[in-house]
């Protein structure tokens, strides 16, 4: 048996902000990053929005990185007071994981970080609130997904929250919020989003369900990333799509390796967690192609690249995203982004060991040691094709 899971309702397009003005209950929190959705006026609207469906707020802002556990524990307090009836994160995949996680520990004050952190464990959630996510990035999918990845500050790893609890209540995903989107952000959130469609396509949970989507989001990053990046308005909201169909792959199919050796070595190289996704793509699918290079070649073909053998189409593929990394000003390695060889050496040990404990990892379609994780950090860093 299998199971789908997405939120109960997708508002998407432009006006998808005006369905808050139809919301039920008291008191909204609403969980942001740092000032640009101030700035954009965007927080001021949904405000508005929410203030004319008779819906008090509060904000907390200030989630411009990766969240810790202990920014965390400090939102939960707020919650606490506030007694909240919903839950709105709004921003990138830091501030809507933020909210998440929030969100559980509001939910189960007794509940310890270590017992949130067992995949597919969570308690029952929504006897408080529901959540809502609004995403201001065409990337993370954090508004469709049941994941919310966390730091523990104290040793520098992520530890993803994933249960189907997580999946939030109501996403609204409209290209307004991304019309400013600067050109990194977009490149670095549009290489997540083809990650994520990737990853799923050749996951071992994929589904039916789960291939249509990730392929023809794939699809949709060939023809409207680059135009993205460059500031097309209709692009944007192409983009904006896509990046929700690759997180209802996902949240079903889950990932793979390229977000396991992410997870682990972005908070310790400072990498922002698309430009990871980015630089260890095109190693991955090298790796993974001793067992699913029919699924990759699938991919290229149906993306429109040239090859006249499965092989052929596979290189294609690496290839292509290796240009299109190129074309956006994206790193090809570890080392080009500027991560040292003292430090890489420092930490390659322990990233390897514990990337091979990644929830992704555990999905990713090739069973994979610490020796071999190790082995694809280093052709990361090195910019060596994978052979092994």
């Amino acid at each position: 048996m299998n199971r789908f899971t997405i939120p109960r309702d997708i508002y998407y397009g432009h006006g998808a902000l005006e369905i808050l003005k139809t919301l039920e209950g008291k008191r909204a929190v609403l969980v942001i990053g740092g000032g640009s959705v101030k700035a954009s006026g965007k927080l001021a609207q949904i405000e508005s929005m929410l203030a004319e469906a008779g819906i008090e707020t509060r904000v907390i802002e200030g989630i411009i990185s990766e969240p810790t556990v202990a920014m965390v524990m400090e939102g939960v307090k707020a919650l606490n007071e506030f007694q909240p009836d919903w839950v709105i994160g709004i921003g990138g995949g830091s501030p809507m994981d933020a909210a998440k996680a929030m969100w559980v520990f509001y939910e189960h004050p007794q509940l310890t970080f270590e017992e949130a952190s067992r995949p597919f464990t969570m308690p029952k959630l929504r006897t408080k609130a529901k959540f809502i996510g609004i995403p201001t990035t065409s990337g993370s999918a954090s508004e469709i997904s049941n994941l919310s990845v966390v730091i523990d500050e104290k040793t520098g790893i992520k530890y993803p929250l994933a249960d189907f609890e997580l999946t939030p209540d109501l996403a609204i995903i409209d290209p307004s919020m991304v019309e400013s989107m600067p050109k990194q952000i977009t490149a670095y959130t549009g290489m997540d989003a083809l990650t994520h469609g990737i990853e799923s396509y050749v996951a071992k949970p994929r589904t039916l369900l789960t291939d249509a989507l990730a392929i023809e989001s794939v699809e949709l990053v060939k023809q409207h990333l680059l135009h993205s990046y460059e500031g097309n308005p209709q692009s944007r909201e192409a983009m904006h799509i896509a990046q929700g169909m690759a997180g209802m792959a996902f949240a079903n199919a889950v990932l793979g390796n390229v977000h396991s050796l992410s997870h682990k070595s972005g908070p310790t190289f400072d990498i922002p967690h698309g430009c990871a996704n980015a630089i260890y793509l095109p190693y991955v699918i090298q790796f993974n192609r001793t067992v699913v290079a029919d699924r990759y070649a699938a991919i290229a073909k149906r993306i429109g690249l040239n090859g006249q053998s499965t092989d052929e189409l596979v290189d294609a593929l690496v290839a292509w995203v290796r240009e299109l990394n190129r074309n956006m000003g994206i790193p090809s390695t570890l080392k080009e982004y500027g991560v040292s060889e003292e430090l890489f050496n420092a930490h390659m040990d322990s990233m390897a060991a514990n990337a091979v404990k990644d929830p992704c990892t555990g999905t990713n379609p090739r069973e994979t040691s610490v020796e071999e994780m190790k082995k694809l950090y280093i052709a990361a860093f090195k910019g060596e094709d994978v052979t092994f």
